[in-house]
């Protein structure tokens, strides 16, 4: 058997998520090594292989990771849902309390011994969506009584998410859409869904008032200039106005790898602006093939929720299909000037170490499913 067939053969469920995990895997590092070319001259002396090989190890680990929760059978993580659920509550709290404060955002710990910082909130979001995935897929029997099936779903909702706002709006709100949409697909009633919106606008409510006495741990001013900046520039702001000359330089076919001149300009090109030096770069045909990736990701995902014999494997395709899927569209929709500035990476494009693993994660558990359908059939 050749190499090409036995990896064929290795690599069983949807092959077509695999190809887009794989090309992902690849515009990321090529991106973010010209991305960082700016940043490892100001910080590293000019190395720009520092960047480079820091960032391929997490994208090598992400892969590893990637075939190893492929490996495992999807129905285990049902399993350790609770504990995950239980152990992201206490680190949140310590993150508020005691996080490393990076641009002015306590939203990272910082391990000991090794030195590097954990996002938090990127555990608990991959917790909560597999923990409401689970909870639905349990309950499809009285999913319309509200003490039996709506409360144990939406405590858990409520407190995760209003412990990732304070410092994480971007990423609260993206999590609470997506368990929203679980909930609507998993047939919960409408009423309890349309309740839970209210107690998210009053938890809301709630974080502005506590901003407004303790600054240093609600952003709300952060939050309103964000939003100001969106709707009274027609520019958008700094940050915007790079971006879209990034993506205006690159016409349809782009600069060419690692000619990036917006680099030098843009902030945090290397993850929440990595879909303007996409652009730059790629042009207009790199720019959409990204977003044909995620988009093709979504109508996979879909396609293997029509195929999966139990409820928790079809809940938990949608979840973290939903999850992927929505935060690409509001990465690149900041970057085209849609939406105000968010601080939502591109997943497996940008460059951050926690990002990559729990999205690398999310792809593996998916490929799990799609694994467990094809050889059933």
């Amino acid at each position: 058997m050749s190499v090409g067939n036995r990896i064929y053969s290795e690599l069983a469920g949807d092959r077509t998520i695999w190809v887009v995990v794989i090309v992902l895997a690849i515009f990321s590092i090529l991106t973010v090594y010209s991305a960082t070319g700016h940043i490892a001259f100001t910080e590293k002396g000019g190395n720009t292989e520092f960047y480079l090989l820091k960032h391929s190890i997490f994208i090598l680990a992400g892969l590893f990771l990637t075939y190893v929760c492929y490996l495992l059978h999807y129905m285990q993580y049902s399993k350790i849902a609770p504990v995950l659920l239980l152990l992201s509550i206490p680190l949140l709290v310590y993150t508020i309390a005691f996080g490393a404060e990076v641009n002015e955002a306590r939203r990272w710990i910082t391990v000991p011994l090794i030195g590097l910082t954990f996002q938090t909130s990127d555990l608990a979001k991959l917790a909560l969506i597999i923990y409401v995935a689970r909870a639905i897929s349990s309950k499809q029997e009285y999913i319309k009584d509200f003490n039996s099936a709506f409360l144990p779903i939406i405590v858990p909702i409520l407190i995760i998410v209003s412990l990732i706002a304070p410092a994480d709006l971007s990423t609260a709100l993206m999590l609470f859409l997506t368990c929203i949409l679980m909930m609507f697909i998993g047939r919960v009633d409408v009423r309890f869904i349309l309740l839970l919106l209210f107690l998210g606008i009053v938890i809301f409510a709630c974080l502005i008032i506590i901003g407004t006495a303790f600054p240093d741990i609600v952003r709300v001013e952060t939050w309103v200039t964000r939003i100001q900046d969106f709707i009274e520039n027609n520019d958008g702001g700094y940050q915007i106005q790079q971006s879209k000359i990034a993506i205006a330089s690159g016409e349809w076919f782009g600069l060419g790898p690692g000619n990036s001149v917006q680099r030098n300009y843009l902030p945090a090109p290397y993850s929440d602006f990595i879909y303007g030096i996409i652009c730059e770069e790629y042009g207009l045909v790199g720019g959409l093939l990204i977003l044909i990736l995620y988009v093709l990701l979504f109508f996979r995902c879909a396609k293997i929720i029509t195929k999966s014999p139990k409820a928790f494997g079809a809940m938990l395709v949608i979840g973290l299909g939903l999850s992927l899927t929505l935060q690409a569209l509001a990465n690149i929709a900041v970057s085209v000037h849609l939406v105000p500035v968010t601080g939502l990476t591109l997943p497996l494009v940008s460059m951050g170490g926690t990002s990559i693993i729990f999205s690398s994660i999310a792809f593996g558990i998916i490929l799990s499913v799609s694994k467990y359908i094809e050889r059933t059939a």
